[in-house]
């Protein structure tokens, strides 16, 4: 297997040349596009991808150890599929749209300025994590622990507080409608 640290790899299309497996540690990924490729059993750690294109890439046993995302095109990846073991990444100025977190524990994952309509958080543990700044326009959570969560600066979302975990989650006024609108209340704001 080869290992590759502290390496900078830049515009590079692996839809036409396959990044090599093996442990990739330190490295920064800029301007490359991934798009619909394979990264089964590739090992990612404190790797830093920097406006790339994941888009619907394949993610069997992959590993992902303490990434930073930024000003990438993430649509469509099932993170669930990856290495659970030590999973931790950051998020921000990202498209998450159409991904998936199913069953995941992926405690105090930072989301920052991003974009995750219809993403699935079904049965996630996101307790501690901050969506600063985030739509979430249609992202399930349904039996999802979102304790100790921040969601003041985001908008969109629609957390049902009976089907999910949400104590000492962080709300703004503004995102009260989120919360109760399966009761399909009217809240005017002028009163």
């Amino acid at each position: 297997m080869n290992y590759i640290e502290d390496e900078t790899f830049e515009k590079i299309d692996y839809r036409e040349t396959p990044l090599k497996k093996g442990d990739y540690e330190n490295c920064i990924f800029k301007n490359c596009d991934f798009s619909n490729t394979d990264l089964s059993e590739i090992k990612f750690t404190a790797c830093y991808l920097l406006g790339c294109n994941l888009s619907l890439v394949r993610l069997n046993k992959t590993t992902f150890i303490n990434n930073r995302f930024k000003d990438c095109r993430i649509l469509g990846l099932h993170f669930e599929d990856c290495n659970q073991f030590a999973i931790s990444f950051s998020f921000e100025n990202c498209q998450l749209n159409h991904s998936s977190f199913y069953k995941m524990k992926i405690k105090k994952t930072s989301f920052k300025n991003s974009q995750i309509q219809d993403v699935d958080f079904t049965e996630c543990n996101l307790s501690g994590s901050l969506f600063d700044n985030c739509d979430l326009s249609r992202a399930n959570f349904d039996n999802t622990n979102i304790e100790k969560a921040d969601f003041r600066s985001s908008f969109n979302y629609s957390i049902n507080p009976d089907m999910n975990r949400i104590k000492n989650a962080i709300f703004s006024l503004s995102g009260l409608p989120g919360l109760l609108d399966k009761y399909q209340i009217i809240i005017d704001n002028n009163g």
